[in-house]
């Protein structure tokens, strides 16, 4: 069995790419799955919102999604991490 992912790696990863720390700890699926959805998200907040509104703004339902997954991906790292060094 591989050594566990760094847990401030996969936060790092996280931070860069959504869905990049949960393809790092072998959740690939998952992963994917938080990606689609930051597009899905953007796209909707993106289409529902006037041309007034700041970048942040249209595309909040993306950036919201994507700041669900840093903690959610830092979290299952932390947890593996803990449970492969105590065995």
């Amino acid at each position: 069995m591989s050594k566990p992912v760094n847990p401030y790696l996969v936060l790092l990863l996280s931070i860069i790419l959504p869905g990049a720390g949960h393809v790092a700890i072998g959740e690939a699926r998952r992963g994917l799955a938080f990606a689609l959805f930051v597009l899905l998200f953007s796209f909707l907040t993106y289409m529902t919102t006037t041309p007034e509104q700041s970048f942040l703004g249209r595309h909040a339902g993306g950036l919201f999604i994507w700041a669900l997954s840093i903690p959610d991906a830092y979290r299952r790292a932390r947890i593996r991490f803990s449970l492969r060094s105590q065995a």
